[in-house]
């Protein structure tokens, strides 16, 4: 703290106080609410950057930063991992590190307008309790060292608990405004005490926004809900949104990929088989319906189920009874039904792909994934959370993105969506910490680690197109002698492993990129000898 500042006021804590306690009463969203905690706070507390999180399954979640970067919202913050957060939450009050603390910060590398290695170098934080249990924390944080008095602990004590405040008012106004909300986060906190917590959908913007509205929307119903989007958009994570807020819940999601199986087996993995239905059936084996009794089946790539399959599988919809295949006997089942597709259904039942009374039945509430070019910043939050996801795996101390790498992030096309990005900075994590001798503490991904300059944003526009030009729209130099038919070969060659690469090996996808049947790709991979699955050989089926 810097010498002419000794203590704090009573005016300079009600002047900072006052506007928030309007604000409270003033019906604004939670997110707003905790903005503005956070700028009266550095006010009142000069500092580098502030940040509230929530405890959540052994976690902390950033609700609002100022002075961090933005990627740090989409960072989940593992207790276990993180010693000052440990400590903080332990300490029943509010709490200051030294500046010579040996506790690695979490926030090292990501406080704004810090460039280079510079930790934090003077650290407060305050738990915040709610109902007698702690809710979360508040922390600021300083580059300058002892900045922070034991008045600015009091001052903080008082923030911590004005907190708790706009944090229940923040949960009554959702209330009132959306009881549908309400009801899916009681099911999903249900969901949570029954089972592991599943991967969530992190994203502000304002595509995301209106698919999480309608996720909460749908959830409660029985209604059957048809998924569409992109490959990698995350399609099977809305399912999982949309079975956590449900009232089936405590009974199990099924899952089946419809694209992975041959046709012959897809009604013994849909409705099980009887002991000798067909070869290779030693035993009576129930189907995926019978598995998900009472809870949800998922039914992903929907569109590859062959037309007679889609006839029975409506029948089951319809009556909720089924048959095992080579039995008479009837089984009843009470399944509710989400189905996801990368295809335009609509066209496939104008192609005749698709049975139009069975598309209607599994379209009941159509959502619409947006692919990642739609969602503005969003990459910056899902950045943070994947960068602290391989940060844990590769016991990196920390992991930020520099300018440079935010904004060409932002500029990238993202043809392979949010699986894309997660490979991507995977691999730039591994390519950058290969360059350091002894690991660093913080390590910091440039532009130049993302290496998009080499792909560029309308890459999955040329991996889709049927046709034989080069894909930057040149022509393709061959060798010289080469006959007509090897030259045709190698640029078919060159198609389909740009297709299966740009759909991350999904031979659906690929084959609908490619204008072929997925039967017909996988025969065409095997005679020109191209790999269907990553690092791998030809393989049919």
């Amino acid at each position: 703290m810097t010498p002419d500042r000794v203590t704090l006021t009573a005016d300079e804590l009600l002047e900072s106080v006052a506007p928030l306690v309007a604000d409270m009463g003033a019906g604004l969203p939670g997110e707003e609410l905790y903005r503005r905690l956070l700028q009266s706070l550095r006010v009142l507390l000069p500092c580098d950057a502030a940040a509230l999180l929530r405890l959540e399954d052994g976690s902390l979640l950033p609700l609002a930063v100022d002075g961090l970067s933005r990627d740090t919202l989409g960072r989940r913050f593992r207790i276990a991992e993180h010693p000052r957060f440990a400590a903080l939450l332990g300490a029943g009050g509010p709490l200051r590190f030294p500046s010579d603390s040996p506790l690695p910060d979490p926030y090292d590398g990501l406080v704004e307008g810090v460039h280079g290695d510079l930790d934090v170098h003077d650290c407060v934080g305050c738990p915040i309790q709610l109902n007698q249990r702690i809710w979360g924390l508040l922390t600021l944080d300083a580059l300058q060292p002892d900045r922070f008095s034991l008045a600015d602990l009091a001052a903080l004590q008082l923030f911590a608990n004005l907190a708790a405040a706009i944090v229940t008012v923040a949960g009554r106004i959702e209330q009132l405004e959306n009881r549908v909300a309400l009801e899916s986060l009681r099911a999903e906190g249900f969901r949570l005490a029954a089972a592991p917590r599943a991967r969530e959908l992190i994203g502000r913007s304002a595509a995301m926004r209106r698919l999480l509205a309608d996720i909460e929307l749908v959830a409660g119903s029985e209604l059957s809900v048809l998924i569409q989007g992109e490959t990698g958009v995350g399609k099977e994570l809305v399912a999982e949104a949309i079975h956590a807020g449900s009232p089936r819940v405590a009974r199990p999601m099924i899952s089946l990929n419809c694209a992975a199986l041959p046709e012959t087996l897809v009604e013994s993995e849909l409705f099980g088989h009887v002991r000798g239905a067909f070869t290779g059936a030693a035993g009576d084996r129930p189907g995926k319906f019978e598995l998900a009794d009472g809870g949800t089946l998922f039914l992903d790539e929907v569109g590859e189920l062959p037309l007679p399959v889609q006839a029975k599988l409506l029948r089951v919809l319809q009556s909720g009874q089924l048959q095992r295949l080579g039995s008479d006997r009837e089984h009843r089942v009470d399944v509710r039904l989400i189905a996801a597709s990368n295809r335009d259904l609509a066209e496939e039942v104008k192609a005749g792909r698709l049975r139009a009374d069975f598309y209607h039945r599994l379209s009941a509430y159509p959502l619409r994934v947006p692919p990642l070019r739609d969602r503005g910043r969003d990459v910056l939050l899902l950045s943070g959370f994947f960068l602290e996801e391989n940060r844990s795996r590769l016991g990196i101390g920390a992991a930020r993105l520099d300018a440079s790498a935010q904004a060409a992030l932002l500029a990238y096309g993202w043809p392979g969506n949010v699986r894309e990005l997660e490979h991507l900075l995977g691999r730039s994590v591994l390519k950058a910490r290969a360059r350091h001798p002894q690991r660093p503490r913080i390590l910091s991904l440039g532009a130049e680690d993302l290496e998009l300059e080499a792909q560029p944003a309308d890459a999955s526009s040329a991996a889709a197109s049927p046709g034989l030009a080069a894909p930057d729209g040149g022509a393709v130099r061959r060798p010289a002698g080469e006959s007509l038919q090897e030259a045709v070969d190698a640029l078919k060659r060159e198609r389909v492993r740009a297709a299966l690469a740009a759909h991350g090996f999904n031979r659906a996808a690929a084959a609908q990129a490619l204008g072929l049947d997925r039967a017909n790709l996988i025969r065409l991979a095997k005679r020109l000898g191209v790999a269907l699955e990553p690092g791998k050989g030809p393989r049919a089926g």
